[in-house]
């Protein structure tokens, strides 16, 4: 009894943190170049289960077994899916978009960030996000002079015709991409496990467009749909399984 009540606790810890999940999605359901999170859960393993009071041989030897019993379930990672969003034409020249795998490198405060969000500006001369960080090229700090700016399918920055710097990106297989860690302000960095050296860059960069959120809105709703029912069936475990302990202290109470 102890222990369902122990599995149906699980439970409802499990998807308190796939809501936490769901709604971080749907606030960020407009956020320029936003990945989608979702949870990976693990069960338990399984527990074998024996009868142990019956007399004889059997006891000795440990037991008849009679099943196996699973604790329950918990979160083992919270994986993000980077497929591509949707582009939105915002004809800003400075509005940048990846089509493609890959990341904008960004350096904010001495880190060296990775990015899918181009909605970029120019700050004391140098392209730089909204959240002040530094948009980097082949030879660093991208500095642009005033002009008219174009930004090739390759990344290749010209102002009034003029080639300046390259946009330098980074890509990632899949393995890199799971041990990224996000960020606020839209910025994921790299771990200790990492790879130094990642895949060659194979996108193309699309001026005067931005890539937004690959989150579906009408899959998150169901999800929290389904999360907040498990959570409440749960929660009517616990509860009905502490009522028949209860009963089941008093009734021995009363022998």
């Amino acid at each position: 009894m102890i222990r369902g009540i122990y599995t149906s606790a699980l439970g409802m810890i499990t998807h308190m943190q796939r809501m936490d999940v769901v709604t971080q999605n749907m606030a960020n359901v407009n956020t320029t170049g936003y990945k989608r999170d979702h949870v990976v859960s693990h069960e338990f393993s399984d527990i074998l289960m024996q009868r142990i009071n019956d007399p004889g041989l059997l006891r000795m030897l440990g037991g008849i077994p009679i099943g196996n019993v699973n604790p329950g379930v918990f979160v083992d990672d919270i994986f993000t899916a980077f497929t591509q969003g949707a582009f939105q034409q915002t004809e800003n020249t400075l509005d940048l978009a990846i089509a493609g795998q890959g990341f904008f490198v960004v350096n904010l405060e001495g880190e060296e960030l990775f990015t899918r969000d181009g909605t970029f500006s120019i700050g004391n001369g140098m392209l730089m996000t909204q959240s002040g960080g530094l948009v980097q090229g082949q030879n660093g700090n991208i500095t642009l002079p005033d002009g008219y700016i174009i930004i090739s399918e390759e990344g290749r920055v010209y102002v009034n015709d003029e080639y300046i710097d390259t946009l330098r990106f980074v890509n990632f297989d899949r393995d890199g991409l799971h041990s990224l860690r996000k960020m606020q302000d839209n910025f994921f960095r790299a771990s200790e496990h990492t790879p130094e050296v990642g895949i060659p860059f194979e996108g193309t960069v699309l001026q005067g467009y931005l890539e937004m959120s690959n989150v579906n809105i009408v899959q998150e709703m169901v999800q929290m749909i389904t999360n907040s029912r498990a959570y409440e069936t749960n929660a009517r475990m616990i509860t009905i399984q502490d009522g028949t302990l209860q009963r089941a202290v008093n009734d021995i109470a009363r022998r």
